[in-house]
């Protein structure tokens, strides 16, 4: 039976196995025998880990976390998974819903690997599983992600045992004020004023934790879709897209008198911020603000910044006595430069932020309670604060489909490297850098494939708005042809 149905499902594989995590369409790639098959290849993997101490297993907690959003999809899903590593003997610890970083407190508090079903920003028709290995390790395509495909290709069912000697147990746990109360004790809120704020939920896993962490401060919440609703009836759970940003907008200015808005994802680890006039606040300028108050706990520390934030935060982290180390995209090669080099904080243009303290994983809660700590602490409005972080003006990114990308990234290197005072670099994608003229700062751009698609993403940063429209319309002559 395996054989016969070996190339479909070689075709699914390929297609839901992707470099960070397993994510596909319910029913057509992701159903619930497949996800069985994933839990019990989860499972090998670990237990062979175990068996010839060649990774770290199954950590201190014998047992695998397991954790689901509000997609409808998910709990059946989320069982199935877990049937799959009990059936290979291991234990299974469900704390039920919860946003992907409420996972990740799961697995560095218990030492456990850990599951958690969601597609975060994607349509309601999908799902998917982020792993994690004890300590919230990443799972990607180069740490497990690979072997566990490998051992799915062996057909439905081939993964368990035929005649398991003893099935793993299933317990229940609600971690939520747990995971709450440890968020708070990372970061001083204890003499901030009484702030408002409206937070869009997005109708993800938001709506089900921010209660939890924000009720017990003086800070007042303005709810904006709460409910927990995997179809997305409002708008898509992606603040990244500046058309999900503006019902927040919208309720901030409409309010009059609060102070910050923020806006989360669908699984809840990434936040986006608005100040108290509705405009958006880069995501740089926020990893800016949050290093700055990390290395003032941690005089001299080391923080990551991937390569599409804007020059200032390495400018502002080198003024504050730190380290700045850059890195290519993706949270799979943050943390293991923070975990190579001891960085006590990281950030991305994406709104991913990664803490040391909180296990070098990403939390959207957690970099919020620091831009909120830091407002609290002083009088100013938000606009104000985060102004000393931004310091350039950003292009966002541009995505152009192209046939070639390899092939126009070289066009547009050799026509921009005969330039002079040009420097070009291919940490990831192509990054080339411009010297300044007169007293204009110089610029910057950088192209880089999509993995999945045929598409080329652009970010520009220049001096100001003016010089960044000029080389951006100036490289996409290049690339559009």
């Amino acid at each position: 039976m395996a054989q016969d149905t070996a190339p479909d499902r070689a075709q699914v594989i390929g297609q839901v196995v992707k470099a960070y995590d397993i994510r596909g369409l319910v029913g057509s790639q992701l159903d619930a025998t497949f996800v069985r098959d994933v839990g019990a290849a989860y499972a090998r993997l670990l237990l062979d880990e175990e068996a010839h101490g060649t990774g770290s297993g199954l950590g201190g907690g014998k047992a695998v976390v397991v954790a689901h959003d509000m997609r409808e999809s998910s709990p059946e899903l989320a069982e199935a998974f877990a049937d799959g590593v009990t059936g290979l003997g291991v234990d299974v610890v469900h704390i039920g819903l919860a946003s992907t970083d409420m996972m990740y407190y799961a697995s560095g508090a218990l030492e456990m690997p850990g599951a958690m079903f969601t597609a975060s920003h994607n349509p309601a028709t999908y799902n998917g599983i982020k792993l994690c290995r004890a300590g919230a390790s990443p799972v990607g395509q180069d740490s497990g992600l690979d072997e566990i495909a490998a051992l799915l290709d062996r057909g439905p069912g081939e993964v368990l045992p035929d005649e398991p000697t003893e099935r793993g147990s299933v317990t229940h746990r609600d971690l939520r004020d747990d995971y709450a109360a440890f968020l708070r004790s990372l970061v001083d809120l204890s003499g901030i004023r009484n702030l408002s704020v409206v937070v869009d939920a997005g109708n993800g896993m938001a709506g089900y934790t921010v209660p939890a962490v924000l009720d017990p401060l003086p800070i007042e919440v303005y709810p904006l879709y709460f409910e927990l609703d995997g179809s997305f009836p409002n708008h898509e759970a992606n603040p990244l897209d500046p058309d999900n940003l503006r019902d927040l907008q919208r309720e901030v200015m409409t309010l009059g008198r609060v102070d910050a808005g923020l806006a989360f994802d669908g699984d809840a680890d990434r936040v986006f911020l608005v100040d108290e006039q509705g405009d958006a606040v880069s995501p740089s300028a926020i990893t800016a603000l949050v290093a700055t108050r990390e290395l003032a706990k941690h005089p001299g520390s080391t923080v990551i910044h991937n390569l599409i934030t804007s020059r200032a935060v390495p400018e502002i982290i080198d003024e504050n006595g730190g380290t700045a180390v850059r890195s290519r995209v993706g949270h799979s090669f943050i943390k293991a430069t923070m975990a190579e080099t001891g960085a006590v904080f990281g950030g991305e243009h994406s709104a991913h932020y990664y803490f040391r303290d909180f296990w070098r994983a990403d939390s959207g809660m957690l970099a919020a309670l620091h831009v909120l700590a830091a407002l609290g602490e002083q009088d100013r409005p938000l606009s104000e604060l985060m102004a000393q972080y931004s310091r350039y003006a950003a292009s966002g990114e541009v995505n152009s489909t192209v046939d070639d990308p390899r092939a126009v990234m070289a066009r547009v290197e050799q026509t921009f490297g005969e330039r002079d005072g040009v420097t070009t670099d291919d940490l990831d994608g192509l990054t080339v850098s411009l010297p300044a003229t007169g007293d204009q700062a110089g610029s910057w751009f950088n192209l880089r494939p999509s993995n999945t698609e045929p598409l080329l993403r652009l970010n520009v940063e220049a001096a100001d708005d003016e010089a960044v429209a000029a080389l951006r319309d100036e490289v996409l002559a290049l690339v559009r042809g």
